[in-house]
């Protein structure tokens, strides 16, 4: 307590007396201290950063950047608690930018190490508090007008390293900084002309002429336009301050003629997309800020381009641009129309709370009298004004426009939209409003979408925000919005119900549990606080005729599934009442002609048997046999074809899990028929269907089929196995998952076949037309259920039916593990992507599940009454680890499979899917530190658990996280050349974000510590470099590893690495040739072409003997059948003659540069043979014979084929040559 704080009384005058001392203690108080006490917690952190920034003039510490905007970020939705201090932190960092530019000049090199953090740290606030709330408190003297051009211009040349806010170095936030800078800084009070200082020195400049300094903000804010960054917003905002000021028509007129071009001009180019996205969202600004006698000349063309930009494909196409032709057309109409304030809009009336009640009805009761006679008078006027005023053309259509956005798919338009025409409908009389109104509750009809009901809502809520929806109008309105589901102001106004009147049935612990944030999710609201409520009396009926009246039968499909959930939730206070009444209704209504009602009857009955079990409720035998027989007669009716087939099928399957969990008593032809059911099911095509199916027949087989000794059930098992090697791929997959779920008495006699049958179901069919990702995918954990079901049943039996339980293991050692492992280089590609990443995905829980299998029957006789994990480990690790090799070889688990398990998951951490490197990384977590069972023979475990903690926090999808730690394991031979192998995709990737993170891991690998002797053949270059020849001999001709390959090893020669290891540099040149001269031989790939030849040239500007082989290969390009592919040869050939002045004897090399440089590579195919020729007999090299296709092609095939061919031919090599 402070001295001078008095203590806080018993009593209510104390406490009064309290809140006044401290309430005057914060009015005398200082400013900063009482915002401390109520506001930004982390205030006294910041100010010291700050301070620290303020006293060095700069950044001193790159680390206190982001700890500042990690505080700032925590306030992103209370922007508001952080604007009192925004004059403390954004006055003294602008001062710091503007009085070290003036010290240095803004040409320097240094001044941009200077601003960009400090920049990164304004920025921040502009993202949590708006740039309006910022932008006050820059200096806006008159001469900092051309300082922040200059720093624009130095920071325009600058180009961000990555799109990652979290990494990002301060060029975008720059640009945005100084953008906001001149935001401001236009609004000079004098001509732009007499500040520019460079107008005093040119002579030539006529008084019609733009000043300089204006035609440099125009330039660079055009450039900033065409980004798809947050420049081009503020490159607007500053736009339309500048060419709306007095003195800048002539720029005004010449702007809006650039975006006529830009509009009219619409190409499929992506970055005249986001020129496009600039040019409308910049006349947006402009119609805002602008007076609207500059705005009326222009509106004719304006509008012209904006309604043909809409009905264009390109804005379909784009909701963004949508937007920002909605927020431009609204204020072209705003603009065309007369700014008015009617006076038949709404006014609700306000009232104070006086200290005499007497005085405030006195006042009250004036203020409604001058108001009415107000109202009076001003509804005359506006009756006058109603005929007078003229509406102009455009309007209408805009209105019109505006209308159509209500209904567009996309919320943002929508939303743009409804604000428009609350704006508009402001400026117009009365009458016409009521059509606008009309028109908006046209879009309430049964035959509109969801998108136009609540573009509909939204348009209502601005006109009643705006008093423009009157009283007159709500019996209208109000039914359309009655139909619209608001379990918020449902609830709102049941509060407001309960504390006005208070004789609601337990309101108060009602009013509680429904509050506002409760409600926000539906399936919350459904399940549990209606369930809550409907346990008091009264409340419970109502609930279920609502459900079966209104959303059992609803025309969503998730609601009718949530309402039967809800349905089944409410059994509990009433199971006799839904037994006799809700179950007799719904049964009938399975087989009904509307399919909504069918589903959700189908469902709910479903759930209420369920339900009724979990309550030990027993149903009586002719209800099991009514239920018994919903299914039967629904197939009977047909009720599976058509439209609704597929949902009928999936509430099927969920009702026969049901019942089967319940156990209802069914006769042996129903069970046959179900079981016939659920086949058929899992034959559907449809993945839903098929897993619905899997549940049910999992319950039904332990339900009906265990417990039966009917004899047709004992081929379930080879009905499945048999199914397997269908031609129907549909039929694979079902019959994968239902084998899955089998359960031990089923499995245990044919365990061995089923195990080996579905190992060949894991490996990627021979037939490419047979291939089918699902159905591996389904293979793999069919394979793994099946395993985990024959391990744990052969304990739970009481007499287990696999003799040998040995041989179970060894299979799966043998046979399933090596499955998991090929299932690992599953990298299959169709049209929907890497589809062989669920393969791996599913491969990788697979292995991890099967390596604990293995481990705990090895373990076992040590786990043996020990349960604390750290007495495991040191029971097991000193058995395990330090077992002899020989000895080894009586395990399941040995060090030979623990090397390539932790080999398949490293590999599987550095590739380039963030979803499959966060996968790996947790498995491998998980392996190396689970408490129940030991994994032993990790080779490097110390190593592997410093680069994955076992505190570790899940940043593993990161990339700036993973590679780095994963990287480490290049320099263990056992890791290395599985982990380069995933690595190599990264790095030779097309995400740039992804190259540029794996390879600076990479690079700061091979530059960390290295072994004190640097030439010696353990050195991590060599290391590198002797894996990277493995890999490009391993995956030979499979161009999904050496493209990626070929391009990390370009990069790596431009980095100067392998060029300095001696005599292993030649060894490993020699090999990179070898092998580029199988893998371009024949290729039309046009990026490996490219990266082969960047190779060539690099390892002929070597001063080693390997040269000339390389340069020969090289001029072998000159030649290909490729113009565009003989062009990059020639150009590599020029660079390395002017590198290499060893290749050619120094009389030759002139003769030889002049014949690369004179000769038209890309045209000619005769002419480009004829010169290389001359071009191998200046150098020396031996020339083959001209008719032989260098780029591997055979004989044959140019004897069929004599002309030559065009680059274009295919069309996958025209896109590849584009980059993508």
């Amino acid at each position: 307590m402070e001295p001078n704080q008095e203590p806080v009384k018993n009593n209510d005058d104390g406490v009064l007396e309290d809140l006044t001392l401290n309430q005057e203690e914060d009015e005398l108080d200082s400013k900063e201290r009482v915002l401390y006490k109520y506001f930004l917690q982390e205030w006294k952190l910041l100010k010291s950063l700050l301070d620290d920034t303020v006293s060095n003039g700069r950044v001193s510490d790159p680390s206190s950047v982001h700890k500042f905007r990690s505080i700032i970020d925590k306030y992103q939705e209370q922007g508001q608690l952080i604007e009192p201090y925004l004059e403390s932190m954004v006055s003294p960092l602008m001062n710091i930018i503007r009085s070290r530019t003036i010290e240095l000049g803004a040409d320097s090199d240094e001044i941009l190490e200077i601003i960009k953090p400090i920049c990164i740290i304004i920025y921040s606030l502009v993202t949590v508090c708006g740039y309006k709330a910022v932008i006050k408190f820059f200096p806006h003297q008159v001469s900092d007008l051309e300082l922040a051009v200059s720093l624009l211009e130095k920071c325009h040349l600058t180009s961000s390293g990555t799109s990652l806010r979290q990494e990002s170095t301060g060029e975008m936030e720059a640009k945005c900084v100084m953008l906001l800078w001149l935001y401001i800084l236009v609004l000079v009070p004098f001509d732009i002309s007499t500040v520019d200082t460079s107008i005093a020195n040119n002579e030539n400049l006529n008084e019609f002429e733009l000043a300089p300094l204006v035609l440099r903000i125009i330039g660079f804010c055009k450039d900033y336009l065409a980004t798809a960054g947050p420049m081009r917003t503020m490159a607007g905002l500053v736009l339309s301050r500048l060419l709306t000021r007095p003195d800048m028509p002539k720029a005004f007129m010449s702007f809006v003629e650039w975006t006529h071009e830009v509009m009219s001009s619409v190409t499929e180019d992506i970055l005249r997309h986001f020129q496009l996205l600039g040019a409308v969202e910049a006349l947006a600004a402009i119609f805002k800020a602008g007076s609207r006698n500059l705005l009326l000349n222009v509106i004719p063309i304006v509008w012209n381009d904006t309604s043909i930009l809409y009905k264009s494909s390109t804005a379909a196409r784009s909701p963004l641009l949508r937007k920002f032709i909605m927020k431009l057309t609204q204020r072209i109409g705003l603009t065309a129309l007369p700014h008015r304030l009617p006076s038949w809009r709404y006014t609700g009336r306000t009232t104070k709370l006086n200290v005499s009640l007497n005085t405030s009805i006195t006042r009250d009761q004036s203020n409604m009298a001058v108001h009415d006679n107000s109202s009076d008078s001003n509804e005359v006027i506006d009756g006058a004004e109603d005929e007078d005023m003229e509406v102009p053309e455009n309007v209408e259509e805009i209105i019109e426009m505006l209308l159509s956005g209500l209904r567009d798919m996309d919320t943002i338009v929508r939303w743009s939209a409804a604000k428009g025409i609350g704006r508009i409908t402001s400026r117009l009389t009365s009458s016409l409003s009521e059509e606008v109104l009309s028109s908006v509750l046209e879009l309430f009809s049964p035959g509109e979408g969801d998108g136009s009901w609540h573009g509909g809502c939204l348009a209502l809520a601005e006109l009643a925000r705006r008093g423009l929806l009157l009283p007159t109008s709500l019996p209208k309105v109000v039914p359309v919005v009655v139909k619209v589901n608001c379990r918020r102001a449902a609830a709102a106004a049941f509060q407001e119900n309960v504390g006005r009147q208070g004789n609601y049935p337990h309101g108060i612990d009602i009013v509680n549990t429904a509050d506002y944030f409760s409600l926000s999710s539906r399936v919350h609201s459904y399940l549990h606080v209606a369930v809550f409520i409907a346990q008091y009396e009264g409340y419970l009926l109502p609930f279920v005729d609502d459900l079966l009246d209104r959303k059992i039968c609803h025309w969503d499909k998730s609601l009718r599934e949530l309402a039967a959930e809800a349905l089944s939730f409410l059994v509990k206070y009433d199971p006799q009442y839904f037994v006799n009444t809700v179950m007799e209704k719904l049964i009938p209504c399975t087989l009904s002609s509307d399919l909504c009602m069918r589903h959700g009857a189908t469902l709910a009955t479903g759930e209420l048997v369920l339900a009724l079990h979990q309550c030990s409720y027993a149903l009586p035998l002719d209800k099991q046999k009514t239920l018994a027989g919903v299914v039967p007669a629904i197939e009977k009716a047909r009720l599976y074809r058509g439209k609704g087939g597929e949902i009928m099928r999936s509430a099927v399957s969920r009702f026969i899990e049901c019942i089967s969990i319940s156990k209802v008593a069914l006769s042996e032809k129903i069970k046959r028929s179900l079981l016939d059911t659920l086949n058929e099911n899992l034959r559907h095509p449809n993945s839903q269907i098929q897993n619905a199916a899997v549940k049910a027949l999992k319950h039904f087989i332990q339900a009906y089929l265990l417990a039966s000794d009917n004899k047709g059930t004992s081929d379930v098992t080879a009905k499945y196995l048999n199914m397997l090697t269908d031609p129907n791929v549909a039929v694979r997959r079902g019959s994968a998952l239902a084998i899955g779920i089998l359960p031990y008495e089923l499995l245990a006699s044919q365990w061995r076949n089923v195990i080996l049958k579905l190992c060949g179901c894991c490996a990627i069919e021979e037939n490419p037309e047979d291939r089918d990702a699902e159905a591996r995918v389904n293979a793999v954990k069919g394979l793994i259920s099946v395993c985990e079901t024959l391990t744990s049943g052969r304990q739970d039996a009481a007499t287990p039916v696999i003799e040998n339980d040995t041989s179970l293991f060894v299979l799966i050692k043998n046979e399933v593990m090596m499955s998991l492992f090929k299932a690992l280089d599953d990298y299959s590609v169709d049209n929907r992507g890497d589809v062989g990443s669920w393969v791996r995905e599913a491969a990788l829980d697979g292995l991890e599940k099967c390596t604990y299998m293995l481990c705990k029957i090895d373990n076992s006789a040590s786990l043996s009454g020990t349960s604390n994990g750290k007495e495991m480990e040191s029971l097991v690790q000193p058995l395990n680890d330090k077992m002899p090799k020989n000895n080894q070889e009586l395990l399941l688990f040995d060090e030979n499979l623990a090397t390539s398990l932790i080999r398949g998951i490293c590999k599987q951490a550095v590739e380039k899917m963030d979803k499959l490197r966060e996968a790996a990384a947790n498995v491998l977590h998980r392996i190396l530190y689970n408490q129940m069972i030991y994994i032993p023979y990790i080779p490097f475990r110390e190593k592997l658990e410093e680069i994955i903690p076992k505190e570790a926090e899940a940043k593993w999808a990161v990339p700036s996280y993973s590679y780095p730690r994963f990287v480490q394991l290049l320099q263990f031979g056992c890791y290395s050349r599985d982990v380069l192998s995933g690595l190599v995709i990264s790095i030779g990737g097309l995400q740039d974000s992804l190259k540029k993170v794996s390879l600076s891991a990479l690079m700061e690998y091979l530059e960390g510590v290295e072994s004190e002797e640097h030439n010696t053949r353990m050195s991590r270059e060599y290391m590198l470099s002797v894996d990277i020849l493995w890999v490009l001999q391993h995956y030979k001709k499979c161009d999904r590893v050496i493209i990626p390959s070929l391009k990390t090893i370009e990069i790596l020669f431009s980095k100067k690495v392998f060029l300095n290891m001696e005599a292993n540099t030649t060894t490993f040149c020699a090999g990179v040739l070898d092998s580029l001269a199988i893998e371009l031989k024949g290729s039309k790939d046009f990026s490996k072409l490219y990266a082969g030849i960047a190779i060539l040239g690099y390892v002929a500007s070597i001063p080693e003997p390997i040269n000339m082989r390389a340069f020969s290969q090289l001029v072998s390009f000159l030649v290909h059948r490729y113009p565009k592919i003989r062009k990059a040869a020639a150009e590599q050939a020029y660079l390395v003659l002017l590198q290499n002045g060893n290749l050619v004897a120094e009389d030759k090399i002139e003769k030889a540069l002049e014949i690369i440089c004179d000769t038209c590579w890309d045209s000619d195919m005769d002419l480009a043979k004829q010169q290389r020729v001359a071009l191998c007999e200046t150098i020396g090299l031996e020339v083959g014979p001209i008719g032989k296709n260098t780029d591997g092609a055979s004989s044959k095939t140019s004897t069929k084929k004599p002309t030559d061919l065009d680059e274009n031919a295919s069309y996958s090599s025209l896109v590849e040559s584009s980059g993508f």
